[in-house]
């Protein structure tokens, strides 16, 4: 007979993130072809994974099944490996493509992706075909390292530093002990020579094993620009090409390192240690060794070092480090609270309910990494125009050498105007320009309680025309609040009264909009009357008994069943209110309608104006997608300020209907929940999910995570998009500008190797200061 089960996947492959699909699907194809098992197949949904299983229960037990399910996932985390390392050592965007190439070729390595702004390798390998010592000797080999821990950790970060500046002091030496101190011109000839090594080493390492993988580079550029120098006896030039060369990508790298320090950061506002009670006492203990369940008492003004529940005191917790939220947020008992923020004036004792290692902060700190290493549609198209740019260059400069001479240029002059162009058409400018960008932006984003998982959500952010948003949750807030109370009859009952009339009958009942009635009416300090029991008319509403007078409280249609009259005011008075989009109680006592209470789900506060900001940034056209009536849309819609609405709507409807926004307007953006609308979010040109910090639905499934539960952060986003792009296409604009300049001016004759080497590499500190700026963006 055959039996299904299904397993979590987080169980059965724990520590594997659901998003990562090889070690997922590997664990799917495994079972697939176990004897054992008929059928494995994955489900999802609701942003989880579970893997499904069928099996004959005449021959294997449940128990069995579990058994082998876990096994064959300890097996796959064993030997599937996947790695975020750091590389030290890369000094151009084109190193980063020689090391992928490399390990891509190695046995047993699945994936290998460089990102040269944030210098990160993520690698995934098979342990059964490749060590991790393996991998770390081919980098080695490559001429790049992992970095180390420990005092010779100083050492390898600035080593480039280091030997750029013993290069430069070996060309001041040579050159002025030549000019002014009489230095012998071998000595001066030697000290240009190990300038040369010095400062040559590590870009003539970089360049030999890009040529090893067939691929032309910019190092490559520079040292045949500096060994023709050298050619030609200018030893002096080329060494000063070298110098300027390494201490331009020195100083680079410590521009990109102020970008990269402040995702860095983050992992600094989480506490070491815990004050954790166990076994009676208080003790502090590292948060690593926290167990779900375990009680963490939080001082006043200390930051909270984990995930977890308030169990007792309350407090205001700023929560900006981690949802971007400028107020601090009052928590109480069963409020959640997230590692990293900071406790206000009151203790806290607070129930973990994340390990460390999975709590929002470091999930979002590993989010932004992977982030960081996508390549934005830019950077890709950047990097095909290299891989042709880079051999046009090569071969022109041969023509540039071969050719005048045959038409009476001296050889010399057209040797130097070649390698002159080596230098000029460098670009190093140009192929960094788009990834500083955003790696800047991606850290600001995360610094403001935006996620952003990549380099084209933020790309696309900056191309956004039009925002489609869902109602409940997103617009309003999805419960419905007491809106209005009006008293035909204000001498017999006030507004309070009625309120609390109306909050005595339903205080009985569990319906959201009966809760409604008794919040408000317990928020306005009602004191509920002696009523008689409570009937509920299904459909229609309430009857009970006040004073021996019969009470109603519903709809029109339980009143008019009634038989009791309903005058003009009172039609015109409901009829004007559920226009408006809100639903409508009618109160009856005596056989008189003596008052009417709406309800309606509540708009959150401030989004009349975030509409406002996001058409100042550009976004012309905004739309609603609700399952509500139309003129319940309608009314919100023009309440808002949004240019469409689209009503009467099923999940699959608001796919549909996000579809048709991106065929009308091109890039188009969802706004929701994160869980019932997947379908939209995942058909969108951008889903954006509200409040990531508190669902790990919005974390998982949306290409932008708003942190807070809060719109007014999507301005924000969008107009950081903007600035991203426009920085992204300024510094093309000097990049290429630069480069069309200098191959201009050496060919020409008017500029040598030196004033090309500044101008390259002025032009390239020019762009990584000019992405630098998005680390300032307030919007």
């Amino acid at each position: 007979m055959e039996k299904t089960i299904e397993l979590e996947i987080r169980s059965l492959l724990p520590g594997v993130e659901l998003d990562q699909d090889s070690c997922v699907n590997r664990l799917e194809a495994a079972l697939q072809n176990r004897h054992e098992m008929q059928k494995a197949h994955l489900e999802r949904g609701n942003g989880d994974v579970k893997l499904c299983l069928h099996y004959n229960s005449e021959k294997t037990s449940v128990v069995e099944v579990k058994r082998i399910a876990q096994r064959v996932g300890v097996e796959i985390i064993n030997r599937y490996k996947p790695e975020m390392l750091p590389i030290q050592g890369l000094d151009c965007s084109d190193c980063a493509i020689v090391i992928e190439h490399s390990l891509g070729r190695m046995e047993g390595v699945l994936t290998a992706r460089v990102n040269y702004a944030s210098k990160k390798l993520w690698i995934e390998y098979d342990s059964h075909a490749i060590t991790h010592r393996g991998i770390e000797q081919r980098i080695h080999s490559l001429g790049y390292e992992i970095p180390l821990k420990g005092p010779k950790k100083w050492l390898q970060e600035n080593q480039e530093v280091l030997l750029s500046l013993a290069s430069g002091l070996l060309l001041l030496a040579g050159w002025a002990g030549g000019q002014f101190l009489g230095f012998p011109a071998v000595l001066s000839l030697v000290l240009f020579i190990t300038a040369y090594v010095v400062g040559g080493w590590q870009i003539a390492q970089h360049a030999f094993h890009a040529l090893k993988e067939h691929h032309f580079d910019t190092d490559l550029l520079m040292v045949m620009a500096a060994l023709g120098a050298a050619a030609l006896g200018d030893f002096a030039e080329g060494a000063l090409l070298i110098f300027l060369f390494s201490f331009g990508h020195a100083l680079e790298e410590r521009a990109l390192e102020k970008a990269r320090s402040a995702i860095e950061a983050l992992a600094d506002l989480t506490p070491k240690t815990a004050l954790v009670r166990r076994n009676g006492s208080e003790v502090e203990i590292p948060v690593e060794q926290l167990e779900l369940k375990d009680q963490v008492i939080v001082r006043p003004g200390t930051r909270i070092p984990v995930d977890g529940m308030i169990i007792s005191g309350n407090s205001g917790v700023d929560q900006s480090p981690v949802t971007g939220e400028s107020i601090p947020v009052d928590k109480t008992a069963s409020d959640p609270v997230f590692a990293g923020t900071i406790n206000g004036e009151g203790a806290l004792v607070v129930e973990v309910t994340r390990l460390a290692a999975d709590s929002t902060l470091s999930r979002v700190m590993k989010m932004v990494e992977e982030a960081q290493g996508q390549k934005s549609p830019t950077q890709q198209t950047v990097e095909r125009f290299e891989r042709i740019f880079v051999p046009v260059v090569l071969g022109v400069t041969v023509l540039v050498i071969i050719v005048p001479p045959l038409f009476g240029v001296p050889f010399r002059e057209s040797f130097l105007r070649a390698m002159t162009l080596l230098v000029a058409a460098s670009p190093c400018s140009l192929a960094l320009g788009t990834p500083a960008s955003v790696l800047a932006g991606i850290a600001r984003a995360a610094r403001n309680g935006v996620l952003v998982k990549g380099g084209a959500h933020l790309e696309n952010l900056g191309l956004l025309k039009a925002i489609a948003f869902d109602k409940t949750g997103t617009i309003t807030h999805g419960k419905p609040e007491v809106t209005d109370i009006i008293t035909f009859q204000p001498d017999v009952f006030s507004e309070k009264q009625l309120l609390a009339l109306a909050g005595a009958l339903e205080n009985q009942s569990g319906h959201p909009l009966a809760q409604a009635v008794v919040r408000a009416a317990q928020n306005d300090a009602a004191h509920f009357p002696k009523i008689g029991p409570v009937t509920s008319l299904t459909g229609r509403g309430l009857r009970s008994s006040l004073e021996k007078q019969t009470i109603l409280l519903g709809s029109l249609k339980l009143i008019t069943e009634a038989g009791l009259e309903i005058s003009s005011e009172i039609s015109v008075q409901a009829e004007r209110l559920e226009a408006n989009g809100k639903t409508t109680m009618l109160i009856a006592v005596g056989g008189s309608v003596v008052g009417l209470i709406a309800l309606a789900d509540t708009l959150r506060p401030g989004i009349q104006e975030t509409i406002k900001q996001l058409r100042n940034l550009g976004v012309d056209r905004t739309a609603i997608l609700t399952g509500d009536n139309p003129r319940v849309a309608a009314a919100i819609a023009q309440e808002v300020g949004l240019s469409e609405y689209y009503a009467d709507l099923m999940p699959q409807d608001k796919a549909a209907a996000i579809q048709e926004l991106v065929k009308k307007y091109g890039v188009v953006a969802m706004v929701g929940d994160g869980v019932n609308d997947a379908p939209a979010l995942a058909n969108a040109t951008i889903g954006i999910a509200m409040g990531g910090a508190g669902t790990d639905v919005a974390l998982e499934t949306a290409d932008v995570a708003l942190m807070g539960d809060n719109l007014g952060r999507l301005p924000f986003a969008v107009g950081l998009g903007r600035a991203t792009r426009r920085i992204i296409l300024q510094n093309l604009a000097i990049a290429l500008g630069v480069i069309a300049l200098l191959v201009i001016a050496s060919l020409a004759g008017w500029a040598g190797i030196g004033i090309a080497i500044l101008f390259h590499e002025g032009s390239t500190i020019v762009v990584v200061l000019n992405a630098l700026r998005l680390l300032r963006y307030r919007g």
